[in-house]
């Protein structure tokens, strides 16, 4: 069954690599777990090296973008994972849940098929520090209805641990919030691309202009002009970790 991935995520690979502080944030909380399972795994961006790691992702398009040396994968969907209880020691999801039908179905086959660690990079709907949020006042409603509140983890996995995960000024994955720093590569087709927000709020043409008139002008940078003394920044991206 086609996903939305088959059709947003045309240029993930393009756009949406590993960010090295982030990878070891993630590598971190796996703990010494040697067999882990990437639920919602995309292309395979932080899928860490040194483990046997095996990949689940319902996009045929996603999957077809995994580089040749990536960990082996099979099309499926984190509610109905063709996995044995206990399978493996650790599951991981990135920047996945959200896009989850049944998110707590979904939960309930992490912990199923792990013995261990359950590591999640998510977003809290609840943040508001984002600039760009001013210009797509969509994305506040958009991450409310679609992202899970942090409070919901501890209720679906137990007891949790949640980290703030700051984004460097220079970061590699170019999620949604990742440049923070850099106001003009919003305005560029190819970085929105692979930002499946973009494609959900639609209709941005006038936060585009406003964006632009406001860097030609320096408004922005009146405003938000602080941010470019930073090395890196909370932007919401949150990593929650089983205890």
């Amino acid at each position: 069954m086609p996903t939305p991935y088959d059709t947003i995520g045309v240029r993930y690979s393009a756009q949406r690599l590993p960010e090295p502080a982030i990878a070891a944030m993630i590598d971190a909380a796996l703990g010494d777990a040697q067999r882990v399972v990437n639920v919602g795994a995309g292309t395979g961006s932080y899928e860490p090296r040194g483990r046997i790691v095996t990949a689940a992702e319902p996009s045929a398009d996603m999957i077809r973008q995994r580089a040749p040396g990536a960990a082996p994968v099979v099309q499926a969907s984190a509610e109905a994972l063709p996995f044995a209880d206990g399978a493996f020691d650790a599951a991981m999801a990135i920047l996945t849940v959200h896009h989850w039908g049944d998110k707590a179905r979904g939960m309930a086959e992490l912990r199923r098929v792990s013995r261990g660690q359950i590591v999640i990079l998510t977003h809290d709907p609840d943040f508001r520090g984002a600039w760009l949020m001013d210009y797509f006042p969509e994305l506040v409603s958009l991450d409310a209805g679609q992202m899970p509140p942090l409070s919901a983890y501890e209720g679906w996995l137990g007891p949790v641990n949640i980290q703030t995960v700051p984004v460097p000024h220079d970061c590699r994955d170019g999620f949604l919030y990742a440049f923070w720093r850099r106001p003009r590569a919003y305005l560029d087709p190819d970085v929105r691309a692979g930002m499946s927000s973009f494609w959900k709020i639609g209709g941005v043409e006038e936060g585009l202009a406003r964006l632009a008139r406001d860097l030609e002008t320096g408004a922005w940078a009146a405003r938000y002009g602080h941010l470019l003394y930073q090395e890196s920044a909370d932007m919401g991206y949150r990593l929650v970790t089983t205890i």
